[in-house]
């Protein structure tokens, strides 16, 4: 019989959820940067094996703060969770827990025995996978347990739970990992055909590729500021075009100066940057036309909070 499960992954921010995710399907299905919470939505991303079929769902960095904007990125990530068979809580191997591990553990503790670590980074300078392990033993009572470890009359000392070294970048720990995710996968028939890798809508993924363009490259308090909404698609099957356009929108008129840059140089970066990274995506030949505008704190609009984040 197939395996077959949903996987939320779980973690604070720029613990390298979304590098992770990238590695395991072997394709760009999340986008990436060094500004914490990046990502936004529930990105899903499929791994099809001879055992069955894992889907992965990446979720927004877990952060404590009141701000309307990551209540609601916290919303996506308890839906993932409360629709998954598995957990994959990821730690930073470079950094010692703090706050933001203890809410998490706490957040996990009645799905410990579907949970399953990943101490990522261990390729990093001062990566110390025994302080993650002690923290996820002490952590979690319940925590699920490789069964050849436990002695035939359970005794703690001998348990060794599902915890990985791994390396998002490197991919050191990756298979041992998903072999291990395949064993504690429940029987059932895939849920996508085998060709898929994500389930992303073309204007999703395009959006997305715009703003991580944009935020890699501009100052570190901007990228929170904007968002990328997709105003028209139109594909020609006879020439195999898709023509976009897009608008960057930001805060502040006092921001879209920012984002043009000096002489348009910035928006034709980022407009490059974004048509390089398509093409590796989609076989059609793309046009696509960048625009800048504002969208007054619209961090604080229930409204454009919902069709960015719930989409």
């Amino acid at each position: 019989m197939k395996k077959s499960a949903f996987i939320a992954i779980i973690g604070r921010p720029s613990v390298g959820k979304s590098t992770l995710l990238n590695k395991i399907c072997g394709e760009k299905v999340a986008i990436v940067s060094k500004v914490p919470q990046t990502t936004r939505n529930a990105i899903r991303g499929i791994v099809n094996r001879s055992e069955g079929q894992l889907v992965f769902i990446d979720t927004p960095g877990r952060h404590s703060s009141e701000k309307k904007m990551n209540k609601k990125l916290m919303e996506v990530s308890h839906k993932a969770l409360q629709e998954s068979d598995l957990v994959l809580y990821v730690l930073d191997a470079s950094r010692a827990p703090g706050q933001e591990e203890d809410e998490i553990t706490v957040l996990l503790s009645a799905l410990a025995e579907k949970t399953v670590i990943a101490v990522n980074k261990m390729d990093a300078h001062g990566a110390d996978f025994n302080r993650a392990e002690e923290y996820i033993i002490k952590s979690f009572k319940n925590i699920s347990c490789k069964p050849q470890d436990t002695d035939s009359s359970g005794n703690d000392k001998v348990k060794k739970a599902y915890i990985f070294g791994i390396s998002a970048s490197t991919g050191q720990g990756i298979d041992e990992l998903l072999d291990t995710l395949f064993v504690l996968a429940p029987e059932g028939q895939p849920l996508y055909d085998e060709e898929y890798y994500t389930d992303q809508q073309t204007e999703f993924r395009i959006a997305e590729i715009i703003r991580e363009q944009a935020i890699n490259r501009l100052r570190q308090e901007l990228p929170h500021s904007l968002y990328v909404d997709i105003a028209d698609l139109e594909f020609s099957e006879e020439s195999s075009r898709l023509w976009v356009r897009a608008f960057i929108i930001v805060e502040r008129e006092s921001q879209k100066g920012m984002v043009v840059g000096k002489g348009g140089e910035m928006i034709k970066a980022i407009r490059l940057g974004s048509l390089k990274n398509l093409k590796q995506i989609f076989d059609w030949k793309i046009d696509l036309d960048l625009r800048v505008k504002t969208g007054k704190d619209w961090r604080h609009n229930d409204y454009t909070l919902k069709k960015i984040i719930d989409r």
